[in-house]
C-alpha cells in the first residue's frame, strides 16, 4: 500500500465535500450520521495478506493472514479491461506476475493466464514453496467466495481515476454478498483510499460504509483541527505511513474521535511504540508478530 498521491490540504476540499454529501444517496438516508466503529478493538491488518510469508494478494497469502490471527483481509483493487475488480497493488502486472503492462489493458481471461506466485519464490528463496508456482490473481468476488461473509475485508480503491465505475462495481459486489448495511458497519468491511473523491463517492452511494482516508506525507505528519473536522464528516479513521507520525499526531486524531491505522509495521518494537501512543490498529506483513505483541509475547 505505498503512497501514490497526497490528498492535499483537506481544508481546500470543503466545496467538494459539501456538494457530494448534499447530493443525496441511492441506498440510505443522507442525513444519517457517519457510521461508528468499535475503538476498543486493536486491529491486526494482514497487509496484502501475510505478505511477508507468501505472495501478496493471493489466496495462499490471505489464508496465512487468517491463520496468523489477522483481523482483516486487505484487498487492493485494480480493474481489468472488461470491468472486473481484481486483487493487485500495482497498476501494472510487472512486479508480481510474469506479465508486463497495465492492468487496465488486460481482460480477466488474460490476467488469469499470468503466474502470480513464482516471483515470490525467486525473490525469497528461503520462503519458497512449489505450491506458489502458477497461482492466479484472484478477483474480489473470488476472495469473498473463498473466505465467506463471516470474514472481514479492508478494501482499497486504488487509482480510481484510472478506473471509471470502480466504486459502483465495488458496491454492487458488496451488496451481492450482503456485506453492507447498518448491521455490518462495525465489522465486516472497511473501505480505504488515498483519493478523497473516491471515498466521498462511496459515502454518497452508501453512507453506512465505514471509510478510512489514507494520507501521504512527505514531511513529518501534522494535521489541523479543521482537517480533522472535515474528515469526521465522512470517514471513521485515517491511515498513513508509520514513519511519519508521532505521539502528538496520534493523540490529535484520537481526540477527534477517529481511528488511526498506520502502515506498514514489521518490527516488534515499533509495534509496541505505536500501541503505546494510542493507535487503534496497524498494517503488517507479519500478522503473527503483531499477534504476539498484542498478547504480550
Amino acid at each position: 500500500m505505498k503512497c501514490k498521491k497526497k490528498i492535499g490540504t483537506l481544508a481546500m476540499s470543503f466545496v467538494l465535500l459539501g456538494s457530494l454529501l448534499a447530493a443525496g444517496t441511492t441506498s440510505a438516508n443522507a442525513n444519517e450520521k457517519t457510521p461508528g466503529m468499535n475503538t476498543s478493538k486493536l486491529l491486526n491488518v494482514a497487509h496484502r495478506g501475510a505478505s511477508g510469508h507468501a505472495p501478496e494478494h493471493t489466496i495462499p497469502s490471505y489464508k496465512l493472514g487468517e491463520e496468523m490471527k489477522g483481523d482483516y483481509i486487505e484487498v487492493d483493487l485494480q480493474m481489468t479491461k472488461d470491468g472486473t475488480l481484481i486483487a493487485m497493488h500495482d497498476e501494472t502486472v510487472d512486479r508480481t506476475t510474469n506479465g508486463t503492462g497495465l492492468v487496465k489493458d488486460y481482460t480477466l481471461e488474460q490476467i488469469k493466464a499470468l503466474d502470480a506466485g513464482s516471483w515470490f519464490n525467486d525473490k525469497y528463496p528461503e520462503k519458497a514453496d512449489p505450491a506458489y508456482e502458477g497461482i492466479q490473481v484472484p478477483t474480489l468476488e473470488e476472495v469473498i467466495q473463498t473466505f465467506g461473509t463471516g470474514a472481514r475485508y479492508y478494501i482499497e480503491t486504488k487509482s480510481p481515476d484510472v478506473y471509471p465505475g470502480m466504486e459502483e462495481e465495488l458496491l454492487r459486489i458488496l451488496n451481492k454478498y450482503n456485506l453492507t448495511g447498518v448491521n455490518e458497519r462495525s465489522s465486516k468491511v472497511l473501505i480505504q483510499s488515498f483519493s478523497q473523491e473516491s471515498l466521498l463517492k462511496m459515502h454518497n452511494l452508501n453512507p453506512n460504509l465505514p471509510l478510512i482516508q489514507l494520507i501521504s506525507y512527505k514531511e513529518p505528519a501534522t494535521i489541523s483541527e479543521d482537517e480533522l473536522q472535515e474528515l469526521s464528516e465522512y470517514a471513521v479513521g485515517v491511515g498513513m505511513s508509520a514513519s511519519k507520525i508521532d505521539q502528538t499526531y496520534v493523540q490529535n486524531v484520537r481526540n477527534a474521535g477517529l481511528l488511526i491505522h498506520p502502515y506498514t509495521v514489521n518490527d516488534k518494537e515499533e509495534m509496541k511504540r505505536l500501541l503505546d501512543w494510542g493507535v487503534t490498529g496497524m498494517f503488517t506483513n507479519y500478522p503473527d508478530l503483531l499477534n504476539d505483541v498484542l498478547h504480550g509475547k
